[in-house]
């Protein structure tokens, strides 16, 4: 029989993970899938569940003075409707297409990032946003930029004593965001490749800050540094057509059977462009 801990208090919750190997439960919208799909495959083996739900603190957003902190807890339904700037514009976008409504309302921000999916949609948000992640463990707190917490395929940087207790994200005045997704349906579907890009202007429309990430095209979400100093000072209403193939050299896309390497290339090449001039249109600069 599986041991269940639902500890009141982190130090608590802690404890039990530094003391265990144990599988944390938040959502549950991950954990119930694997477990089942190990049971099909004839693997009964599996480790005790530390559910956190009833831990307080964890779940919803504040806001600081330079930032906007989201608690592990927190949904994507409760991302979908807060009432966030601009910037957050392409997470939120996100959060109404992960799964259906019963996913949205369980599963959890953290949840998806810890998870470690080339394919999860919040991952390259959080790079875009250039987010951090809070990390609760038996000695200390320490945070680490979303894209040094990615480790590779399904794997982190958490310690085994550690506990995701908030993602962090910095303000930056003037921004906005956009996150575009290929499938082989509009819903409930994983994603071919995935773009989340940032953008900040002046009041002339120059580009003072770009973050491009692509998702679903390397082992972990990878962040289109080159293309990023390349749209610095460039007119928005141009950006896209500075996009290039050279770009985007650093991805390593796969061949599975939703769709091939060279596929996945040619479409993450097309998002980016795509993802760019929507945040180009007037629609977005009104947003802003």
């Amino acid at each position: 029989m599986t041991r269940y801990f639902r500890p009141t208090s982190l130090a608590e919750a802690i404890a039990i993970k530094a003391a265990q190997d144990v599988t944390v439960l938040a959502g549950g919208t991950d954990v119930y899938p694997v477990r089942t799909a190990r049971r099909a495959w004839g693997d009964p083996a599996h480790k005790p569940v530390l559910d956190i739900t009833a831990v307080p603190g964890l779940k919803g957003i504040t806001e600081e003075a330079d930032h906007l902190r989201f608690g592990a807890l927190t949904t994507w339904s409760d991302l979908a409707r807060a009432d966030l700037p601009p910037l957050f514009d392409g997470w939120r976008r996100a959060a109404r297409e992960v799964g259906g409504l019963q996913v949205q309302n369980l599963g959890t921000l953290a949840g998806n990032l810890v998870t470690a999916s080339p394919a999860g949609d919040g991952i390259p948000n959080l790079m875009a946003l250039d987010a951090v992640v809070e990390l609760s463990g038996t000695a200390s707190t320490r945070t680490l930029p979303v894209q040094a917490f990615s480790t590779g395929y399904r794997s982190t940087a958490l310690a085994p004593d550690e506990i995701v207790t908030a993602l962090i994200v910095p303000k930056l005045d003037g921004a906005r965001a956009t996150f575009l997704k290929l499938g082989a349906r509009k819903y409930l579907v994983i994603s071919i490749a995935m773009v989340a890009a940032v953008v900040a202007t002046d009041e002339a429309g120059t580009i003072t800050a770009g973050r491009i990430a692509v998702g679903a095209c390397s082992a972990v979400a990878q962040r289109l540094g080159t293309l990023e100093a390349a749209l610095v000072g460039q007119p928005l209403g141009k950006a896209a057509a500075l996009v290039s193939a050279d770009h985007l050299a650093d991805l390593a896309p796969i061949d599975d059977v939703r769709a091939s390497a060279a596929y996945r290339r040619d479409a993450a090449l097309t998002l980016v462009r795509d993802a760019l001039a929507d945040l180009a249109s007037p629609a977005a600069r009104r947003a802003a």
